[in-house]
């Protein structure tokens, strides 16, 4: 945990315990970090001054950009629109895979951020034709005050606000969010707690909860699996992870098994194996989730949707083009089943 100073991208931190002696205990996500004075968390972007909580991370994004709603991934959510994208440094979790460790695995106010308050953000959001604004890239849980006052402004301007999360973030905050959001992709490492925090630093059952909290709420919600080999690949651990998922009534919620690849700190593992994703894709459907989907991986085409009931093809994808889509009113055209999601 570093020193660091106040900027202008500073904010009064939400979610906070003072104690004695000028310490802080942070509130915002199952870490809870306690903070002596001058000191951040585990996620670089919440720092103790003179017994408050800081926020480091306001207005101050480190990656913009426009993407296919597809990208995020999310297949139900108005497909082939266009999503307003960004977040800033940071993140809660030690991913010994992550994509993004560059700006993942550093400070907001080490990576040259631009300067772009809420109202600002929407505006670029309406101005590029984006109906929706997705807080994406690293954690959006650690720039939670810029997210909620940007999905809060957002929905007053009749945008949508999607969360691209790992999901490790405290009760209270979440419920206090959930109002300003429409859709969720949460990523759901595994199956075994030992495997998680090996993996991530973080623990299994605050993301479980996190997935209830969103269903129950009303987020429409997706899921995603990143398959590494020899670590989150396991058969019995996928059948008991969808096992859980359809007993709590996830049935209907799309799952994203994804491909690894070589990166960060597992540079020695290889690419998984295509008929490891199609095995777990068989599995999930075996277990009773309605909706299956392959990432990274478009040579097996597994981005395709179809009906439940009449198997039909309803929605025809390659990588992030949407190419046909055959959901009427939220409806297979072929045997008007509905199909879950938020379609227009």
């Amino acid at each position: 945990m570093e020193t660091i100073a106040l900027d202008h991208n500073s904010r009064f931190a939400k979610y906070q315990y003072r104690l004695p002696d000028k310490v802080v205990r942070c509130l915002l996500c199952p870490h809870q970090c306690l903070l002596q004075d001058g000191k951040t968390g585990i996620c670089r972007t919440r720092v103790n001054r003179d017994g408050f909580l800081y926020t480091l991370a306001y207005g101050n994004p480190c990656s913009v950009g426009v993407d296919p709603i597809e990208k995020k991934p999310l297949f139900h959510f108005f497909p082939g629109t266009k999503i307003y994208s960004l977040a800033t440094a940071g993140c809660n979790f030690r991913c010994l895979n992550c994509q993004n460790w560059k700006i993942s695995q550093a400070s907001p106010q080490s990576t040259g951020p631009y300067d772009l308050l809420p109202d600002d953000l929407i505006n670029e959001a309406l101005r590029h034709g984006s109906n929706s604004i997705a807080f994406t890239y690293t954690e959006p849980t650690v720039f939670y005050e810029y997210v909620y006052d940007t999905a809060k402004a957002a929905h007053e301007k009749g945008l949508k606000t999607v969360l691209i999360s790992n999901g490790f973030i405290n009760e209270k905050p979440l419920l206090d969010l959930c109002p300003h959001l429409d859709a969720a992709n949460i990523d759901l490492k595994c199956f075994d707690d030992d495997i998680y925090h090996h993996l991530t630093g973080g623990r299994l059952q605050p993301v479980l909860d996190t997935l209830k909290t969103l269903k129950e709420q009303g987020v429409w919600l997706e899921i995603t699996n990143l398959l590494i080999p020899g670590t989150t690949d396991n058969p019995e651990m996928i059948k008991q992870m969808c096992d859980w998922l359809v007993r709590n009534g996830f049935k209907d919620t799309p799952i994203h098994f994804s491909r690894f690849f070589p990166t960060f700190q597992l540079q020695q593992t290889p690419p998984t194996p295509e008929n490891l994703l199609l095995d777990a894709a068989q599995i999930a459907e075996k277990a009773g989730m309605k909706y299956l989907y392959i990432g990274n991986n478009p040579g097996l085409q597994g981005e395709n949707t179809y009906c439940p009931h009449c198997n039909k093809l309803l929605v025809e994808r390659t990588g992030f083009v949407v190419w046909k889509n055959f959901i009427r009113r939220g409806c297979c055209r072929f045997c008007r089943e509905k199909i879950a999601g938020v379609w227009g």
